[in-house]
């Protein structure tokens, strides 16, 4: 298998494995197999469900509406949060109920950043940040969304303090996943993130990052500082 595969497959697979043993547990319960044996057991059943496993952060899931959207509005007047977790089984929980990047409207952005830092360049955390991107076909995002929030989340990032949180936005055309970073002056640290996110999705074309000074002067027009 290869690097880049093992990656994927080992990425966060103590939260797989806790999503299969609470599955497995609430058949064992409901089949009533167990329950009749032994206090112990039963016990022992009881705290394995009740147990939550924390994650190093709390992070919170907005939504950008296209629907709400207006041109007379303020950027990110419609950016509403959704919800907020701070456990493997909660992110899940979160997870399996919010449409992923294929089942959502052209024009929606949906974030994932750690808590109490909003998705919005204004973001003192942000400010002097900036974002890597990578471009998708459309309807193509939804493994490497998958992969990218397993990533951040499961702290897998060599410099893992530099991350504030991802996007994905879906458009017309195609979709891209954004990789919002803290100081983008860093470059040692930008670059190396860049090159581990490639790593954690297979990803085979170029990355390239911008800074969110550059993004709010130049816009479109604005170009990458680094490329990976």
């Amino acid at each position: 298998m290869a690097t880049a595969e093992m990656e994927k497959t080992t990425t966060f697979d103590e939260a797989e494995k806790v999503k299969l043993n609470a599955n497995e547990a609430d058949d064992e319960v409901e089949e009533g197999e167990i329950v009749e044996e032994t206090d112990d057991t039963t016990s022992y059943l009881s705290k394995e469900i009740a147990t939550k496993h924390p994650l190093e952060h709390s992070w919170t899931f907005w939504f950008d509406n296209p629907v709400e959207k207006s041109k007379q509005d303020a950027w990110g007047s419609s950016l509403r949060n959704v919800y907020t977790f701070s456990t493997v089984e909660d992110f899940w929980g979160a997870y399996n109920n919010i449409h992923h990047p294929s089942k959502l409207v052209v024009g929606a952005d949906l974030h994932c950043f750690k808590h109490k830092i909003e998705p919005k360049w204004e973001d003192p955390v942000c400010a002097n940040g900036g974002t890597w991107k990578m471009s998708f076909s459309k309807g193509k995002s939804d493994t490497s969304w998958l992969y990218t929030l397993l990533a951040m989340i499961g702290h897998q990032f060599d410099h893992e303090d530099e991350i504030c949180g991802a996007v994905v936005s879906v458009r017309g055309k195609g979709e891209k996943i954004s990789l919002w970073t803290k100081n983008a002056a860093n470059e040692t640290a930008q670059v190396s993130i860049g090159k581990q996110w490639k790593q954690f999705l297979d990803y085979s074309g170029s990355v390239g990052f911008i800074f969110h000074d550059d993004a709010k002067r130049l816009d479109r027009n604005a170009k990458n500082r680094y490329t990976v």
